[in-house]
């Protein structure tokens, strides 16, 4: 149920819906090109500190946490184009409401309709709320026992019809809005964000972090927290909030120097971190092997394993698929034994140690070449 932290938000941003508040927002760079097709008043009437459109890709099904007005879903539906799909959610009445009678007018500006609004909480995406909404009309809530029904069917909705279904997106964008989920919370909302992205999809989040933890006091003030600042995790907390849940190659792909608000001697400022989930199965050994390119005389991964530049590090095939893509790709490069082994063949790896892998499980079809032949070529 919403507590009174959650209902100072909804009502702030309610407000803000209907009249320009400076305070929520900081400067963003956005896109001009972008913002041609969206109406004046949805990009007076959002707030942010970033911009996650600027990396999502053509044909991606993004889903965008805090939609608000929709000011960035707009942006990125051009991005994705037609292929791509565009899913914004957002708790607030408001919000939702400008942001669903501008989406005709973006699609005739832009072509073509790829952008949809949905009603739930962040922390909770599985529970469609207008669809309980309807059910709380129909069936209000009078007594204890209404009450208990009510939850049973909150229950029901999450299983039988979730707003957003499990690894049913490619990427997860949002832009300033986890820091107002309350902290008991932000775990269960990592979590969710989690759950929705398919097995190598990403997440893509500018929010607002403090350079130390936000003392208690400060945390009660629901103005400040309502105002994006007292509900920031520390910048190492919420980089290791997306590790913790069991997202991997996690990487600051934006930093602002200068804080957006110091409050208490404590600076506040806009990030935006990408994060990858990969594959959750077992590691299998298929006599794979992983190079370190460098600059650096060694790296240590998300698990804990180092890898020494220049050297064939034996590794599992769930790593092996890693490395091979984003944000790996640049920095190893990847190795398949000359006889490979088929999956249903392959036995565990044991991924506690990174052993050096043997030459003569790599060497390729050069192997089998005589001294005096030649290959055709000076590589293999």
């Amino acid at each position: 149920m919403p507590t009174p932290q959650e209902n100072q938000v909804k009502e702030r941003y309610a407000s803000a819906a209907q009249q320009l508040e400076p305070a929520l927002c900081c400067p963003v760079d956005y896109d001009p090109q972008l913002l041609k097709a969206i109406p004046p008043e949805v990009i007076e009437r959002d707030y942010g500190c970033g911009d996650p459109s600027r990396y999502l890709q053509e044909g991606e099904r993004v889903l965008d946490l805090g939609s608000g007005t929709g000011k960035v879903c707009f942006m990125a539906s051009q991005v994705v184009g037609p292929k791509g799909k565009v899913i914004g959610v957002d708790m607030t009445d408001d919000m939702l409401e400008v942001a669903r009678r501008n989406a005709p007018l973006v699609a005739q500006n832009i072509g073509y309709s790829n952008v949809e609004f949905k009603k739930g909480r962040i922390q909770d995406l599985s529970l469609d709320l207008e669809l309980w909404d309807r059910h709380l009309a129909s069936h209000p809530i009078e007594s204890s026992e209404a009450y208990l029904r009510a939850i049973e069917q909150a229950d029901r909705l999450r299983r039988e019809s979730p707003l957003v279904p499990s690894e049913s997106v490619d990427v997860v964008i949002s832009n300033c809005v986890l820091n107002l989920v309350e902290s008991d919370e932000k775990k269960k909302l990592f979590t969710e964000l989690f759950r929705v992205i398919r097995s190598g999809g990403r997440a893509v989040i500018s929010d607002i972090v403090s350079d130390e933890v936000v003392p208690a006091s400060m945390q009660a003030d629901s103005e400040l927290w309502s105002g994006c600042i007292s509900g920031a995790l520390s910048e190492q907390a919420f980089l290791a909030a997306f590790e913790e849940v069991g997202f991997y190659g996690i990487r600051l792909v934006k930093r602002d120097p200068r804080p957006w608000r110091v409050v208490e001697g404590i600076e506040f400022r806009s990030i935006t971190v990408e994060a990858f989930k990969g594959d959750q199965g077992p590691c299998l050994e298929r006599h794979q092997a992983a190079i370190y390119r460098g600059p650096f005389r060694s790296v240590t991964d998300d698990d804990g394993n180092t890898y020494y530049r220049g050297q064939a590090m034996a590794i599992c095939d769930r790593t092996y698929q890693r490395l091979g893509q984003e944000p790996y790709a640049t920095s190893f490069e990847t190795l398949q034994p000359a006889n490979s082994i088929a999956v249903e063949d392959a036995v565990a790896f044991d991924c506690s140690t990174l052993p050096i892998r043997s030459p003569e499980q790599l060497k390729g079809s050069c192997a089998t070449l005589d001294s005096t032949e030649e290959s055709g070529s000076c590589c293999c």
